[in-house]
């Protein structure tokens, strides 16, 4: 048990120093997540302003500010306090002979780096999808995602508005899905990283970009803002759930954009009921009753 205390410990510490040593720029560039997060931010958010799709919404739209404190509350301090618990639940597996290797079902070692970069962007957007899809099929997750679907103006910052708990589901599926590639080292992954959180500002983004031919693989605003509308397609408890690829819902039939104007409403139904500040969103979930 002593080894375990003493792993979350040192855990929570060290992430708490990473993060520190980024904001002050004691860590390499490339690894340093709290201003590239930053940095991708302003520079997308100056876009919204330089090429507004919806030119009435204002440059701080309505809820601008919570959005702002959910993405550095989810990406760093959720992940200090979590970290931990991590940490202590990969030594469980390491103590069960359970490593990284154990669900391995492709060897991507000897592949050059670009391609297995790519293999990991691959597999992790796919399961992010499939995640995406149980957030809104099952009441109980759903709850939880209403976080998300509270926004009613669109803007960049919207991307990281989420519950903490869809990192408790997320993190271990993501996870696994890493674990199912045979000698990968992802000392590179934060080009992904990088990557993936610059389509998502794009994709909640108050901008219009569809990519041509290519919005049939990458996710863009116009169809992810048909994710977010209020009045969904009948029998459907979502469409559009693609994270960074669009692929998935043209592969599997979820994908819906019937016009391109911006003007859709978004939300979900009884969303006036729903709680405005962070306290009260994050209680939600929990609450006996809530559906």
């Amino acid at each position: 048990m002593e080894k375990y205390i003493n792993a979350f410990i040192n855990s929570f510490n060290g992430t708490v120093d990473w993060t520190w040593k980024s904001i002050i720029f004691e860590v390499p560039w490339y690894t340093n997540y709290f201003w590239g997060l930053t940095a991708i931010s302003v520079v997308v958010w100056l876009l919204e302003i330089a090429f507004p799709w919806r030119k009435e919404q204002a440059v701080i739209r309505k809820d601008f500010w919570l959005d702002t404190f959910y993405m550095y509350f989810n990406f760093f301090v959720f992940s200090i306090v979590i970290s931990g618990f991590y940490k202590v639940i990969g030594l469980v597996f390491k103590d069960v002979n359970i490593t990284a290797k154990s669900f391995a079902i492709l060897d991507i070692s000897e592949w050059s780096m670009w391609l297995q970069l790519l293999v990991f962007f691959i597999i992790l957007d796919f399961v992010q999808w499939f995640t995406h899809v149980l957030l809104h099929k099952y009441p109980f997750l759903w709850k939880f995602h209403k976080v998300h679907h509270s926004v009613k103006e669109m803007g960049f910052a919207a991307h990281l508005r989420y519950h903490w708990m869809e990192n408790i589901l997320y993190k271990p599926l993501k996870t696994f899905g890493v674990m199912i590639i045979g000698g990968f080292e992802p000392n590179q992954a934060y080009i992904i990283h990088f990557i993936t959180i610059a389509i998502g500002h794009f994709n909640h983004s108050n901008i219009k970009i569809t990519w041509g031919p290519l919005k049939y693989i990458f996710n863009n605003p116009v169809m992810h803002l048909y994710h977010h509308a209020y009045t969904l397609p009948e029998g459907k408890y979502g469409v559009n759930y693609g994270i960074s690829l669009s692929l998935w819902d043209y592969i599997f039939k979820t994908n819906y954009i019937p016009e391109d104007s911006g003007t859709v409403e978004i939300g979900f139904e009884g969303d006036d009921k729903f709680p405005h500040d962070f306290i009260g969103q994050n209680l939600y979930g929990f609450k006996k009753g809530q559906k």
